[in-house]
């Protein structure tokens, strides 16, 4: 690449990207953004809970963090090419990423900003690592270590208990604010018990292992050239659908019969959490070939295409989903908590999702990033001046 050529954009990942934050989004709505204080709900909003989260809970933020790797990847192999090692600059892009996240945490105790943040730093190791590498990586993070260990744990002792880091007690300090505090109150119960709660969380129920599995399978992707339409990259993902099709339907079947209930806790968790993880990759996978497929292949392009201006701008929308969701249902703000059934919930998440449109449309239209976007990579590529130069 010649200096000052603009790499150019694979739309396509711009349009998951914008399909993966929108429904991010609407499933924090329907959480009152981790704030699980609901009106007693009917058999409607309870099935509509069910279904929405069935369908993209886990789902969506597996999207989210397996473009993240792929554009770890991106960022990576463009600087290489213009003969620069970008993988000091990525660690200070990590450590700013930190700071969006904790800013994030002020509005919303959910962040996964801060997380990848986290994760992202062992991707540095990775950057020049072979292929067979990352797929051995990827493989064990796939096979979620950690439950594998608790599932032998249980075998050997059948009377112990699944892992349990001692953050449970903190989830009252967020829900206290968020129903009866200020906004400086949820800011305070934020930054001081979002981070433990989501690590926690994370590594608990296996998201953590998988997030950073995703991450490098999406390196690999990005080094296979797997989201542009060229060789036979369009068969590799009507493979992977079929594939993602038969590991769904074997642990759909697994979780349904295998009565989990009747093992012992500690196996029992640790298969279920094994079982769903692998489950919702399985259909993570399957959204994202079926999109790309559409995308190239069908008349559906135009549609797809108009989210990619959501995903141009993921964090700017991340962040304002926390604020406007914030003030929507804490009681800070209007304190919809104590009205808005899961059917309002969602109404709100949809109506909020088209504005956020309109509003990324715009911007996008006039420049190149979204606000947070550019303040992110003007200082990612901030320059230090030495003394005497």
């Amino acid at each position: 690449m010649e200096k000052g050529v603009k790499p150019q954009r694979i739309n396509v990942v711009d349009s998951l990207r914008g399909f993966a934050v929108v429904g991010i989004i609407i499933i924090h709505f329907l959480e009152h953004l981790n704030f699980y204080s609901f009106p007693e709900p009917t058999p409607f909003d309870q099935g509509l809970w069910d279904t929405v989260f069935y369908i993209g809970a886990s789902k969506m933020y597996a999207i989210f963090a397996l473009l993240f790797g792929l554009s770890c990847y991106i960022q990576h192999h463009n600087a290489a090419k213009r003969g620069e090692d970008f993988r000091l600059r990525f660690a200070w892009r990590m450590l700013l990423l930190f700071g969006w996240g904790m800013l994030d945490l002020v509005f919303f105790n959910g962040d996964i900003l801060c997380t990848y943040a986290v994760l992202g730093l062992f991707l540095i190791p990775l950057v020049k690592a072979p292929d067979k590498m990352l797929v051995v990586v990827a493989a064990i993070l796939f096979l979620q270590p950690i439950e594998i260990y608790y599932i032998f744990k249980g075998l050997l002792n059948p009377d112990a208990m699944p892992m349990d880091l001692g953050y449970g007690h903190l989830w009252d300090v967020c829900y206290d604010a968020c129903a009866n505090g200020s906004f400086l109150d949820v800011a305070k119960a934020g930054l001081t018990t979002g981070l433990p709660i989501n690590f926690g969380w994370a590594i608990e129920h296996g998201r953590l292992t998988q997030t950073l599995m995703l991450f490098v399978v999406g390196m690999l992707l990005g080094r296979k050239r797997l989201f542009i339409n060229e060789a036979d990259n369009l068969g590799f993902w009507r493979k992977a659908m079929v594939v993602s099709l038969f590991v769904f339907a074997v642990t759909q079947v697994l979780l349904l019969t295998i009565s989990i209930d009747e093992l012992p806790v500690c196996i029992g968790k640790s298969l279920e959490i094994q079982l769903t993880a692998w489950r919702n990759f399985a259909m993570m996978l399957f959204y994202v070939g079926g999109i790309t497929l559409l995308y190239y292949t069908t008349s559906m392009r135009k549609a797809i295409s108009r989210l990619e201006c959501i995903g141009k701008m993921s964090l700017t929308d991340y962040l304002l989903q926390s604020i406007v969701g914030g003030f929507l249902f804490y009681n800070w703000g209007l304190g919809l908590y104590t009205v808005s059934s899961h059917r309002i919930s969602f109404v709100l998440g949809i109506v909020f999702c088209i504005c956020l449109y309109f509003f990324c449309r715009f911007w996008t239209s006039r420049f190149r990033r979204g606000p947070l976007e550019e303040l992110w990579a003007r200082a990612t590529h901030i320059k230090i001046r030495r003394k005497g130069n």
